[in-house]
């Protein structure tokens, strides 16, 4: 009799644990957890601690509150003059409204994430849509980001989500485009390497031009001022020559006549042929007085 007795106190208190596991259930501060019995909902607001529920028929079940990352695969996308880029991008989100969530998707975090890209992809497919693939990759990259995480939290509240951020991570383009864009740089970079070749070749022809005019005034002048100062000098050798003259007349002709003599017979190679009576000789000859 003890020994049933015994079985029986350990069964009830055995019973009476598991009982009192399936009443009490603890909610931490990074879930949020809602209290099912047969597939209705009961309870989904409870807060952080420890809570009761009716043992065997209700059923607690939690849910990460925490915020999650939705790294999809990178997608293909069409853009405003019809050529593909390749978009990776990641979205930040968390539940937000736990019935909401069961509800929707049955709080199944792959059928979550599956919705999320979904409408991500919408609003990227939108987004790229109504741009050149130029401001896709550089200009408008903030501001589709901007729009895509209001868009996607918008609709993502419809599944009891709250999405934080939508980030576009990199934008590639396909192997054709990248070399067709590339060729298009290479032109446009060739393009305004020639005209600049031109500039500078129109701007060093003027320079030349202008030097060589320059040139030509500073010979001008040049010649100018010496030709002044070589008939000022002529004129003053003329006027002392005529000075000369006129107060020995005799004296200026043999001075002449000295020079014409040291010119002609400057070189020992030099043949003058001369009339000995000539008046060149006239101070050569032996004086009758």
């Amino acid at each position: 009799m003890n020994q049933n007795k015994l079985m029986a106190v350990l069964g009830i208190v055995l019973l009476a644990l598991i009982t009192a596991k399936s009443a009490i259930y603890a909610v931490d501060e990074r879930e949020k957890v809602i209290i099912v019995r047969f597939g209705q909902v009961l309870r989904y607001d409870d807060g952080p601690g420890i809570h009761f529920k009716t043992p065997f028929l209700d059923e607690a079940r939690y849910f990460d509150s925490r915020i999650l990352t939705l790294d999809s695969d990178p997608q293909p996308f069409l853009t405003k003059e019809k050529k593909y880029v390749i978009v990776d991008s990641f979205v930040k989100w968390r539940i937000d409204d736990a019935l909401k969530y069961y509800l929707t998707v049955g709080g199944q975090e792959t059928d979550a994430r599956r919705r999320l890209e979904q409408i991500v992809n919408s609003g990227l497919r939108d987004e790229f849509g109504k741009r050149e693939v130029q401001k896709v990759i550089s200009a408008d990259r903030s501001k589709i980001m901007e729009i895509l995480t209001e868009y996607t939290d918008r609709e993502a509240r419809k599944f009891g989500i709250v999405v934080a951020d939508v980030r576009i991570q990199r934008v590639d383009l396909p192997e054709e485009v990248s070399q067709s864009v590339y060729q298009r740089m290479k032109a446009e970079r060739s393009r305004i390497a020639n005209e600049l070749r031109a500039q500078g070749a129109e701007a060093a022809e003027k320079i030349r031009a202008n030097a060589e005019r320059q040139r030509q005034v500073l010979l001008a002048e040049a010649y100018g001022k010496a030709e002044r100062v070589r008939g000022e000098g002529d004129a003053r050798a003329t006027a002392l020559y005529g000075q000369a003259y006129g107060r020995a007349p005799e004296f200026y002709s043999l001075y002449r006549s000295l020079g014409a003599y040291k010119e002609s017979f400057r070189s020992k190679e030099d043949i003058l042929i001369v009339d000995p009576s000539s008046d060149f000789f006239r101070y050569m000859k032996k004086s009758t007085r």
